[in-house]
């Protein structure tokens, strides 16, 4: 089980374990833009608006794990993220 979990943890660049990072671009305006929905509540356009640039990002965010995550534990949440997205705009 050490092996296995040596292996979905392990940073492939620098060796050390790896579970949370700094946030990308995308996932900071996500923050942002969840933040300010949070505190403003906008209605109608601009509440649409906030929301596609959010469901974007997050968009960007979950391909960009996914393509270049440093293990697979980084890999999988870009899958999850993904997922989440999709079921979420359907």
């Amino acid at each position: 089980m050490s092996r296995v979990l040596n292996w979905f943890f392990r940073n492939r660049q620098t060796g050390e374990i790896t579970i949370a990072q700094m946030p990308n671009p995308a996932l900071w305006i996500v923050l942002v833009g969840c933040l300010v929905g949070w505190v403003w509540h906008p209605q109608g356009q601009d509440g649409v608006q906030l929301d596609c640039l959010v469901k974007a990002s997050l968009f960007v965010f979950a391909v960009d794990e996914i393509l270049r995550g440093v293990n697979p534990w980084r890999r999988c949440l870009g899958a999850a993220v993904l997922i989440y997205v999709v079921v979420t705009m359907v």
